[in-house]
């Protein structure tokens, strides 16, 4: 039994500009955070996972817009809230304290002209007004330790810290203010790969120890087969498969998320062959017809080309042959695997 829903996305739909030249990057999403989860996302770049992330935190810069959905938010105290209709006095209490995001490229979202506890405190100062600067300091110190920083690192500025120790004092930022959600976008990307490894780790030990739940974007499937509970792959501003880590690795089913596990070398079991995924992603100005995949697919037949697959669970699944392991519990978007 999975345990309760603390984020449902619903059809959320985003947009960059208004009217007929409007580019759709996120398109009827819908997705579903459980308490203590890590959700990964994953997909090439311009699949939409960011502008995802910015639409679910209000986040989106101009031209940005989102023209649909709901993105309800389940506290542990109970009720619920559509994020999409708080005010923006509501909105600034809500975010951090509630839900945050590590920014792409976060290794350079510290302000280079103050130091790291300027920047932890100023967080606490802003959210917690009423914790004396002995508690604010004290704080830090306890952050910087949670991520496994020296609190001596609190008056280095950025420029001291290495690339790691940049990416790890973000995401104690993160975590400054307890939130029941943290979205991690591309958090390891400009990091070399044990760097990777000790991050990933340490996410690990924190979600087990703070009792967060973690939605994790990046372009490479290998960190989140590792790291994730369910992954969810996007392609076009769509969700095209959803289903636990176990069974994506073990049984990807939709021809895309097949090209992406066979895009990075595996670290452990015998050698495979990289194949890639031929081609480049779609135009989202001139999206294809029928399925966006199907230019690149080497699977791709009549229906492909013509109608857009929903995204339906296998307990719909046509065919003679018995589904894949995972049921009704993942779900695919590819006329492979529908009942015609």
């Amino acid at each position: 039994m999975s345990s309760p829903a603390v984020l449902d996305i619903s059809g959320l739909c985003v947009d960059y500009g208004l009217g007929d030249s409007a580019v759709h990057a996120v398109r009827d999403v819908s997705l579903t955070l459980h308490r203590g989860e890590v959700l990964g996302l994953a997909g090439e770049s311009g699949s939409g996972k960011s502008t995802l992330a910015y639409g679910v935190t209000r986040l989106l810069s101009p031209p940005g817009v989102i023209t649909g959905g709901s993105v309800r938010y389940h506290p542990r105290a109970g009720g619920s809230s559509d994020i999409l209709d708080l005010e923006p006095d509501q909105l600034r209490a809500f975010r951090w304290q509630e839900i945050s995001l590590v920014f792409q490229g976060a290794m350079n979202s510290l302000n280079p002209v103050h130091t790291v506890r300027t920047q932890l405190t100023d967080v606490l100062r802003a959210h917690r007004p009423g914790m004396s600067r002995a508690e604010r300091t004290a704080r830090a110190e306890e952050l910087l330790s949670l991520v496994g920083i020296s609190s001596d690192r609190l008056a280095s500025y950025p420029h001291q810290l290495s690339g790691g120790m940049r990416q790890r004092v973000m995401i104690a930022m993160a975590l400054a203010l307890d939130p029941e959600i943290v979205i991690l976008d591309e958090p390891t990307t400009a990091l070399d790969v044990v760097m990777q490894r000790q991050i990933l780790r340490q996410l690990t030990r924190l979600r087990r120890e703070l009792d967060f739940s973690v939605v994790f974007i990046t372009h490479d499937i290998s960190l989140l087969i590792e790291f994730s509970d369910r992954i969810a792959i996007m392609y076009g501003g769509r969700i095209v498969e959803e289903a636990n880590a176990k069974d994506i690795y073990e049984t990807a089913l939709h021809p895309y998320s097949d090209g992406l596990l066979h895009s990075f070398p595996a670290l452990h079991g015998p050698r495979r062959e990289l194949t890639g995924i031929p081609g480049s992603p779609p135009d989202l100005k001139a999206m294809p017809a029928g399925c966006a995949f199907h230019p690149r697919c080497p699977k791709a037949f009549e229906p492909c080309e013509r109608r857009v697959p929903g995204l339906l669970p296998l307990t719909r699944a046509g065919g003679d042959t018995p589904p894949p392991p995972g049921g009704a519990d993942r779900t695919v978007a590819c006329w492979l695997h529908a009942d015609h």
